[in-house]
């Protein structure tokens, strides 16, 4: 039972840390300015990982790579700190394909969670400040979506679409996961 609420803690640690930095790294690639709410929060809780990592992790164009690698070591230190609890020291040897795939998998969770947040607001305060900002990061992955779907009694299903595509790639990196580690 310790094992389960110590790895349920770091979860949520973990989720918010590196669903933080996923969100800077995403932010910073589409150009979405940081003086708002979310900026402000994604800041907060980041810079002290992200900032030093810079020094060493430059970044590639529009892609803050410093973001991603902060994203990445945390997970790999949940696997890690895991590993040792559980007391399987083999296990450890991959610990790097775990946090690859936690990442992938943080990912398509944060892109879910957005999208649901898109649509919530979409419907109840489509001019708020919050509603702008996650309009600008969803806007780009539904566009060519709604392209191919045409509007139904004019209700967009492009976040429908683009929320089942998620759970479908969730499932097939679930399915290469247990493959890889197999």
């Amino acid at each position: 039972m310790l094992y389960q609420i110590v790895s349920f803690l770091l979860e949520v640690v973990v989720s918010l840390i590196g669903g933080a930095c996923l969100l800077r790294l995403y932010m910073q690639y589409q150009r979405v300015p940081f003086a708002n709410p979310v900026g402000r929060f994604v800041f907060a809780v980041t810079d002290w990982l992200v900032l030093p990592l810079r020094r060493m992790v430059p970044g590639r164009g529009a892609w803050d790579l410093a973001s991603l690698v902060a994203a990445f070591l945390i997970k790999l230190s949940q696997f890690v700190l895991l590993g040792l609890l559980a007391g399987g020291l083999t296990m450890l040897v991959w610990v790097p394909v775990l946090a690859l795939f936690g990442l992938l998998q943080m990912a398509i969770a944060g892109m879910t969670g957005l999208l649901i947040v898109y649509a919530v607001l979409s419907w109840t305060q489509p001019g708020s400040a919050l509603a702008l900002v996650i309009n600008r990061l969803c806007e780009p992955l539904l566009g060519p979506i709604r392209q191919i779907v045409p509007l139904v009694g004019g209700v967009d299903l492009s976040p429908l679409v683009l929320l089942v595509a998620l759970q479908v790639a969730a499932m097939l990196l679930a399915s290469v996961q247990q493959i890889v580690l197999r």
